[in-house]
C-alpha cells in the first residue's frame, strides 16, 4: 500500500519546476512538514491513515502550492540563468578581442563576413549580459525594497535565449573562418570560447522560459 504523504510529496515535486537545489529544499520542507503534522495526530489516537488524511487536508491540495510557491521557484531559475548569462561576459569580451584582433590578417570574402558576423554576436551576447546582471541586481539586492516586475523573468529567459543562440551561430561562424582564414589558431581559440558561452547559457535559459510560462501567485 502506498503512503499518502510520499505520493503527496511525489505530485509535489513533479509539479514545481526550477533550479534542482532550492526545489528539493522546499519539497523537504513540505514532507518534515508532513510528518510533524501525522506524528501530532498520531499522538492524539489517530491511525497513521486517518492522521496522513488530516495532515494533507491542512496543507491543501498539491495544486494550491504548486501556483503558490512556483513563484519563487521561477525567480530562483531568473537569478541561476541571468548569473550563467553574466558569467560568460569575460568570455564574450576575450572572444570579441581575438576576432577584432585577427580582422586584419584574414584573407578572403567568406572568412572576413564570417569574422564580422561573430563580432555582431558577441556584441549581442554581451548586451545580454548586462541586462543580466542587471536582473540580479533587480532579484537581490533591490527586491528587498523594491517588488519584483512580473515579467523580469521572462525577460531573463529571451535574454539568455538570445545571447545563448548568438554564441551557437558565432561558434559556426568562427569555425569557418578558423578553416578558410589565414590565422586558424586565434580564430579557433576564440570559437571554443563562443562554443562554451553557449554551453554555459543554453541550458539554463531553457529552463527559465519554462518557468517564466507557468502560472504564479503575485505579490
Amino acid at each position: 500500500m502506498s503512503d499518502p504523504v510520499e505520493d503527496y510529496v511525489a505530485t509535489l515535486s513533479a509539479a514545481l519546476h526550477g533550479p534542482a537545489r532550492t526545489k528539493a529544499r522546499m519539497v523537504a520542507e513540505v514532507r518534515d512538514g508532513l510528518t510533524d503534522a501525522v506524528a501530532e495526530h498520531t499522538g492524539e489516537g489517530l491511525t497513521y491513515e486517518r492522521a496522513a488524511d488530516q495532515a494533507l487536508r491542512e496543507f491543501g491540495s498539491t495544486d494550491e502550492l504548486v501556483v503558490s510557491w512556483q513563484r519563487e521557484l521561477t525567480i530562483a531559475q531568473a537569478r541561476h540563468t541571468a548569473r550563467a548569462v553574466a558569467l560568460t561576459l569575460p568570455f564574450l569580451i576575450t572572444c570579441w578581442y581575438l576576432v577584432q584582433n585577427a580582422g586584419h590578417r584574414q584573407d578572403g570574402e567568406l572568412p572576413r563576413t564570417a569574422q564580422l558576423l561573430a563580432v555582431h554576436l558577441a556584441e549581442v551576447a554581451t548586451v545580454a549580459a548586462l541586462l543580466a546582471g542587471a536582473a540580479l541586481a533587480a532579484t537581490g539586492t533591490l527586491a528587498r525594497r523594491l517588488p519584483t516586475p512580473h515579467r523580469l523573468p521572462l525577460t531573463v529567459a529571451w535574454a539568455g535565449t538570445v545571447a545563448s543562440v548568438s554564441m551557437a551561430v558565432a561558434t559556426l561562424a568562427l569555425a569557418i573562418a578558423a578553416v578558410l582564414g589565414t590565422n586558424g589558431p586565434l580564430i579557433a581559440f576564440a570559437g571554443v570560447l563562443a562554443a562554451a558561452s553557449h554551453g554555459l547559457m543554453a541550458g539554463s535559459a531553457r529552463s527559465c522560459r519554462r518557468c517564466a510560462r507557468l502560472p504564479v501567485v503575485l505579490e
